[in-house]
Formats: structure tokens, C-alpha cells, sequence
């Protein structure tokens, strides 16, 4: 009887031992998630409720579903879920297969000066989101540098007004974004590929496979999360498009290039304030993103 008395006052300490553990664990814990509740989590649930209410200013009544329903019968905001989906249609898969592929030929051990390729090709990324819009702005102004050289090569009589074209202004910026965010997400896959041992190359070489096979047989299977994380990355990241929009075409012409976020800032900042409607477009924002990234989890991860 004794022993087992001995046994628990031996085991006791351990416990609150362990116990002492966690709340230490708690306490460290505690400025950051409180930091994270009244940052993140608490302005999320005012703007819902927010959403559910109209009016200018800081005169708001309840509305219901008001701002919903008004979303879609606004040409504007229509406008602008239509060129941000363009723009993710058009520009992601672009981006990421260019990445892909610069990736891998940058991966080659035989290549030299890979430093100075891969830190040209990543360079865009570390510019400014306001500069380098402001010089894609005055690379395809009217008399810039490339309107400049299609005049030169007889392409052109006159400069062409690129930003003044709804389809052309809507090219630039897939053009910006390729230019910018190509080296962010060649990074990733760079990364990736070399923690893929070279001798599934080698093997697959000997047995007679092509760089095409090689490239999609092997690279883009064992590159599978990764390119899953970087569609879902991507993809977030232009439905919340709103630079580019903003500095490189103003939204215009006519509203062709506005982008969700942009029209946002517009409702909150440049018109009469409606932050009711504001934020019922945020949510949808946050609505697409979510849905688009459960299916592209689905559709992309098939592990058990």
C-alpha cells in the first residue's frame, strides 16, 4: 500500500509538470491570438454585419439582403467580376506554365550562371506594385518606347493608344502580371525540383524517354502539391486584383479593366461612401475565393 502511495506522489509531479507545459505554452500564445481575434477575426464579423445594412455615411439601416441582390444588377460591379475572371482565366495558367518550364531549365546542373538567370527572372517580383505599373503605363502610352519601335519597323504609321482599347488595355495588364509575379512562382517550383533526385532523370533517360516525357511523366506529378498551392495562390491572389487596375488603366476605359477590388475602393473612398455595400462585395470576393479553392483542392490532391 505504501509502494502504490509512493508510486502516485512520483507520478504527480509529472503531471502538473506537463500542465505547467501547456498553459506556458498558452500564455506565449495569447498576444498573438489575441492580436489575430481583433485585427482579422473581429473586423470580418462587423463587416458582415455591415453588409446586411444600407445608406451613406455613417447613416445605416438594416437592408437584409439587399446588397446581395443589388450586386448583380449592377453593371459596374458585373463588369468587374467579368475582368477579374478574364484575367484569371487568361493570365494564371500562363503564368504558371511559364514558370514551370523556366523552373526546370533552370534546374539543369549542366547550365551556367544560374544565379544571374534566376535572380533576373525574380527581380520583377521585388519591384514595387506602384512603380512598375506607372512604367508598363508609359512603356505602352501613345508616344512610349513600344509604340516607338512599331513605328521604327513600319508596324505601325502612328502611335497606337494601347490603354484607350478595352481588349488592348486588358492585355497590358496580363502582360504586367505575367512580367511580375512568373519569377514569384518559379521560385517555388525551382524549390521543388531540387529536392527530386536527378537520378529519376537520368534513369528515365537511359530508358530511351525524350525531354517532353521527362517533363511530363516525371517533373509535373512529383511538382503536383506545388503547382496545387501555387493555382490557389495565384488564383486568390487575382480575384483581389486591385493595383494594377488602380495605377496601369485607372479601370478605364470605361470601366473595361476595373477589377472587383478596385470597384470597392471606388464605393468606400471615391463616391459617396456605401461601406454596406462594400463590404457585401468583399464577401463575395471571399466567397469566390473559398469555393474556387475547395474545387481546385479536389480536383488537384488526390491523396487517400
Amino acid at each position: 500500500m505504501s509502494q502504490v502511495k509512493t508510486n502516485i506522489k512520483r507520478n504527480k509531479p509529472t503531471l502538473v509538470m506537463h500542465q505547467k507545459h501547456n498553459l506556458t505554452g498558452w500564455f506565449f500564445l495569447l498576444p498573438a491570438v489575441a492580436l489575430i481575434v481583433l485585427m482579422n477575426f473581429l473586423p470580418m464579423f462587423k463587416a458582415l454585419i455591415l453588409s446586411f445594412k444600407t445608406g451613406t455615411g455613417n447613416r445605416l439601416t438594416w437592408a437584409g439582403l439587399y446588397n446581395y441582390t443589388r450586386m448583380f444588377q449592377d453593371t459596374v460591379f458585373m463588369q468587374a467580376l467579368k475582368n477579374n475572371f478574364i484575367y484569371l482565366i487568361i493570365q494564371v495558367p500562363i503564368m504558371l506554365v511559364l514558370a514551370l518550364v523556366l523552373a526546370t531549365m533552370l534546374n539543369d546542373p549542366k547550365l551556367r550562371c544560374k544565379g544571374l538567370f534566376r535572380t533576373a527572372i525574380f527581380l520583377p517580383c521585388a519591384t514595387s506594385l506602384v512603380s512598375y505599373a506607372v512604367i508598363f503605363r508609359s512603356l505602352f502610352a501613345v508616344d512610349g518606347f513600344v509604340n516607338t519601335v512599331l513605328i521604327k519597323l513600319g508596324i505601325l504609321d502612328t502611335g497606337y493608344n494601347f490603354l484607350a482599347a478595352p481588349n488592348s488595355a486588358r492585355a497590358i495588364i496580363i502582360i504586367a502580371l505575367i512580367w511580375r509575379w512568373t519569377g514569384y512562382n518559379m521560385i517555388f517550383y525551382l524549390s521543388g525540383l531540387q529536392n527530386i533526385e536527378y537520378s529519376l532523370y537520368e534513369a528515365a533517360k537511359i530508358d530511351g524517354a525524350n525531354s517532353f516525357e521527362v517533363f511530363w511523366k516525371i517533373t509535373v506529378p512529383l511538382l503536383k502539391p506545388i503547382i496545387l498551392l501555387t493555382a490557389i495562390m495565384s488564383t486568390n491572389g487575382t480575384l483581389q486584383l486591385f493595383d494594377e487596375s488602380m495605377n496601369l488603366t485607372n479601370g478605364g476605359p470605361a470601366n473595361a479593366t476595373i477589377t472587383m477590388s478596385h470597384y470597392i475602393y471606388n464605393m468606400s473612398f471615391k463616391y459617396v461612401p456605401n461601406f454596406g455595400y462594400a463590404a457585401a462585395m468583399s464577401y463575395l470576393i471571399l466567397i469566390l475565393v473559398a469555393i474556387l479553392a475547395f474545387v481546385q483542392m479536389k480536383v488537384g490532391d488526390k491523396r487517400d
